[in-house]
Parts: structure tokens; sequence; C-alpha cells
């Protein structure tokens, strides 16, 4: 093609006398070119040293280190409104550096490293670096050595041609990847994605509080439970061993050791394969030895007190006092949300760990999440007029699901039932069949087929549509969710186990995947909602938003949480209710 990157004229902008004219070339433009350089990659530890703007004539280059934030201020309503697009390749990383340093929410973007993995459709081989992409859709080669070169002092003309050429490159970029996007029918999908950018790049600034007092008293006491329970197997599967160490006592068992567990377990009588959790949870059933129960929950606090330990304090920000985890806006091909350092979605449901994050004095949290949404998604896309029927009423869908099961009246179902009928309903979702459900009832695989063959019998709608989106998923490859949103299926439909996740993830695709569009439209409504209060979304986890706000307006907060959810929810919902359970508290815990 003719465009070259390196040739386009550049001006770099070194006082504020200049900013007026660059505003004045910019007013009217439907797209820009937005880029930065900064000497790191924490906005609050590094600075902002470049600003680049680009236009398909020409890029601007502001030095940051020569200007103040006020000298910046003429351009916020370009940067902070809806036009002129703003393109960016992962504009998350730049928008946070232009809030923190400049004040300014960036907002109205298209983001050609989303654009990227959209267009991917849930391959595992591409990648989505800026000179990656570009290569793939420009079939040009964008050097990025610079970008690891010091931005501290002064700057070379190397480091500004680079500066310049990453700006420019994204107006082609753009143009060619928007057309792909519209071939594939992804541009709703893709606004979609962009609108998010400015709820998420806030919240990873916003960052969540955690008590670390609480956090380490919490460690003690998992670790002196650890240290109970490893005495105890260490009692009792040491007892025979032949190995003695030197002053005749027993050498201990490595319980990290499958070999040494399995050969230990063995001497006390207890024969098993492997020591694999799911076969000592099926041991469990069959023989409550206490050495079983012991191991489990040895596993568990091991895991815990590794994963969820000091390292989790360790990440606590020296500026802040917070965790800011990073998230990884597209994380898997439904488009769910990821996150790391550290993965708040890992840490434990339990109150023992959530209770220590909590709001600081004289705020609270507003926890918020939908109600069966995934379920209500299966109803609305399958018209079964049961399950739509149950959501109209407010019934309890797993208690009703569980008198169809095992034909009995609401009122005789117990408890146990309710928790069988719960994991049919979100099993068949997720693609259980008769043997998945033998195991989970503990029951033989005829008497599962038969409960899965009632559940049908009363959901029959669901039971067409779980079906046809098995077979569109072997016979076509794909499947999309409710926004568009699609995913291509890399398996081979002719092999009968790759046939079988092929119709499992057919069936869940849609429906996870339009949870998490419809969990984004939501976190954009809110952030729109919370404008100008002292209020903050801080936490996202699936289907889960959390809020930070003043204690004074938590009240007035938790309105707006739940009615913008809900909003959220109905752009893509159109038969059944949507119900959002909201929390006011200090702490990150569900129920008043």
């Amino acid at each position: 093609m003719n465009w070259q990157p390196y040739k386009l004229p550049y001006k770099l902008i070194e006082s504020a006398a200049e900013i007026g004219p660059l505003v004045e070339s910019l007013r009217g433009r439907e797209v820009i070119g937005i880029d930065t350089e900064t000497t790191g990659l924490d906005p609050y530890r590094s600075r902002l040293r470049l600003l680049q703007i680009a236009t398909p004539e020409a890029v601007w280059i502001i030095d940051c280190f020569r200007l103040t934030r006020a000298d910046l201020d003429p351009l916020r309503p370009l940067l902070a409104g809806p036009t002129p697009v703003k393109i960016g390749h992962n504009i998350k990383f730049d928008a946070k550096f232009i809030a923190h340093h400049l004040g300014i929410r960036l907002d109205g973007v298209a983001d050609t490293y989303l654009a990227s993995l959209l267009l991917s459709a849930g391959s595992e081989t591409d990648r989505h670096g800026l000179d990656r992409v570009v290569a793939r859709y420009l079939s040009l080669n964008l050097d990025k050595q610079a970008q690891r070169s010091d931005w501290s002092g002064e700057l070379d003309q190397s480091q500004l041609d680079y500066a310049a050429a990453d700006a420019a490159v994204l107006l082609p970029l753009w143009e060619e990847m928007r057309k792909r996007l519209e071939e594939a029918d992804l541009l709703v999908t893709a606004d979609l994605e962009f609108d998010c950018v400015r709820p998420l790049a806030a919240m990873e600034l916003a960052g969540v509080h955690v008590d670390v007092g609480r956090w380490r008293a919490l460690l003690a006491t998992f670790q002196q439970r650890h240290d109970v329970v490893e005495a105890e197997l260490q009692a009792a599967l040491g007892a025979g061993v032949r190995q003695q160490g030197l002053f005749g006592t027993p050498e201990p068992i490595n319980l990290d050791s499958p070999t040494q567990v399995r050969e230990a377990l063995s001497r006390i009588g207890i024969e098993l394969e492997d020591t694999r959790e799911w076969r000592l949870q099926k041991q469990k059933q069959v023989d409550d030895h206490p050495v079983i129960s012991w191991l489990l929950e040895h596993r568990t606090l091991s895991h815990n007190l590794a994963a969820y330990g000091e390292n989790i304090l360790e990440m606590i920000h020296p500026v802040t006092g917070r965790l800011h985890p990073d998230f990884r806006q597209i994380g898997t091909p439904t488009g769910r949300m990821t996150c790391n350092s550290p993965s708040l979605q890992q840490i434990p449901h339990t109150t023992d760990y959530r209770s220590c994050f909590r709001a600081p004095e004289g705020r609270r949290l507003v926890i918020a999440d939908y109600s069966q949404i995934e379920m209500r998604i299966l109803a609305d896309f399958s018209q079964d007029e049961a399950l739509i029927s149950a959501f109209d009423q407010g019934a309890d869908l797993h208690r009703q699901t569980a008198a169809e099961m095992f034909d009995l009246p609401l009122n005789q179902v117990t408890q146990r039932q309710r928790e069988y009928a719960k994991g049919l309903n979100y099993g068949l979702v997720y693609g259980m069949g008769a043997e998945g459900l033998a195991s989970r009832l503990e029951t033989g695989i005829v008497e599962a087929k038969g409960l899965i063959e009632r559940y049908f019998q009363a959901y029959a709608g669901v039971a067409r549509w779980l079906e046809a989106a098995g077979e569109e998923a072997v016979n076509v490859g794909r499947a999309r969710t409710a926004s568009g949103r699609l995913w291509i299926f890399r398996l081979d439909p002719i092999d009968p186990v790759q046939q079988a996740a092929l119709r499992r993830v057919g069936k869940n695709g849609p429906i996870q995947g339009t949870a998490s569009d419809i969990f984004k439209r939501a976190m954009r409504l809110l952030d729109e909602a919370l404008d100008g209060l002292d209020a903050q979304i801080v936490n996202a986890i699936h289907d889960e938003l959390v809020v930070e706000t003043e204690e004074s307006i938590a009240a007035e907060v938790e309105r707006i949480v739940s009615r913008t959810m809900i909003a959220g929810a109905r752009e893509f919902l159109t038969r059944v209710p949507v119900q959002v359970d909201v929390t006011i508290g200090e702490a990150w815990l569900k129920g008043r």
C-alpha cells in the first residue's frame, strides 16, 4: 500500500502557545489516533512523557514534561467527548495515564487491540501486540525497538520517529479493521467493548481496599489449623512406616507426594488408584474415614495459604495503599473478563476472606449481582413458556425444577433436592450429561437419564434450543451472543470426543457470552450514572459489581446500581424479568 508510517510529518509541541492551534486543527475531525509514551507501566509511580495525536496528514507530539496539566486543559473537550473518535491500541493503558496525570477521562474510543481479539473469535494462536496486528491487517513491519528505551531524559530522533509512527499507523489500521468488523457483523459488539474501556480504566485506577490486620489474622488462623491437620495426618499415615529417622521415629510423609500418600493410605487399608481430589471426594462418600477428610482439608488449606497468603499483601500499592488488579477486558472467547495481580475472581467466596475487603472509614460498599442471569438468558433464548412463567411469577426456579424432577408438591421438596435441581439447571447449560448428573446425585445412570428426560418434558423449549445450539456448533462451527460476539470453534466435528466438546461449548457459549455482553453494558451505564457522585466501581466479578461510595449517599447509589444493571440487561433480554440483588455494607459480603 502507498501509506508510509515513517514518512508522515510530525510536530513536537513544547509550549502552551502551540496547544491552541492543535485544538483548532482537530476540530471537526471524525477520528484521530491517540498514543502515549511513559517512563514506566504504573500510572502512580511513572510519568506521562509524550501524548501523540495523529490525523491522516500529520502527527502532533506533545512533550508532557514541558507543559502543565492546565496547559493541556483545552484538549479536554476533544479527549473526554464522544467525538472525534480516539483510535488507540490497548487504549486502557493510555486512558489510565491521561486520567491520572492530566485529570481527563478519555472517552469516545475505538481500540484496535480489542478489535483484534474480537476478530480472532477465540483463536489461541493469534497475537495482539501492535506490531503483530499491523503486520496481519496492513502487511507492514512496525519497529518496536524504541519502546523499551529511556523516556525520562532528552529524546533523540529515533524516539520521536517511533512515537510518531505508533500514532500514525492507528488510523489506516482502524480503517481496515473496521471493515473487517463490519464484514463479520461485529460492530455492535465492538462498540460495547469500546464503551467499557472508560469504566474499566477508572476501576483499575481506583483499586480496592483490603484490611491488612484482618488478612494477617486470617492467615494465622489458617496456618494454625493447617499445622493441626498435618500433625493428625502424619500420625495416622505414619503408622507402620518401616523407614525410621535418625532417632527411631518415623520419617514424615511428604503430603505433597501422590506416591507417598497413596502408599501410606494403602498401609492403613485404603486402596486408591491415585490421590486426585475427585477420587478422594468419591472415597469419602464410600468410606468417611477421617484421614480422607483431613487430606482434603489439608490440600485446601495449603492451596489457600500459597495462593492467598502474604503474596496478596505484597501487591498493595505503596502510593495508594490499595490493590490494583489488572483486568483483561476480553479474557475468554465468551467475552468474560479475567484479572490478575491479584486475581480477585479467584478469592474464595467465604465470609472469612471477603470480610477482609472493606470500605475505608466513612465509606460503604454497594455489592450487586444479577440473580440467575444465565438461566434468564436461557429462558429468553429458548422462549420456553414454563421457564419464563417461573421467572414472571417470581417462583423459586430450583425448587420448582425439583418438584418436576422428583414428582413432588412444591412444599415437599427438600433442600437437598433443590440443590440437585440447581445443579441440573446449570449443568445442562454447561452440557452435563447423564453420567455427570449420576455422579452429582450419587445415583445410577439410568435414574439420571430419567431425571433429565423429566426435566426436558417440563421445559420442552429448553430441550429444543439446547439441541439446536449443539447441532449448530457441530455443523457450522461457530456461535454468537446477543450482541453478535463471535466464537469460532476450532475442533474436529468428526472426532467423537471433540464433537461432544463442540456441543457443550455450542450450548454454553451464547449464554455465557450474552451474560458478558449484559455485564459490560451495565458497567458503562453505571459509570455514566455515577458521574458527579463520590462513588466509584472498584471490583467486577462475572455478574457482580462492587461500588465504593461515601457513606451518606450509599442508599442513593444502591438505587442507581440496581436501576442501571437492570437497564443493561433489558437491552438484550426482552421476555424475562431481570432481578438484581443489592447489599450495602462495610465489607465485600452479600446480605445485610
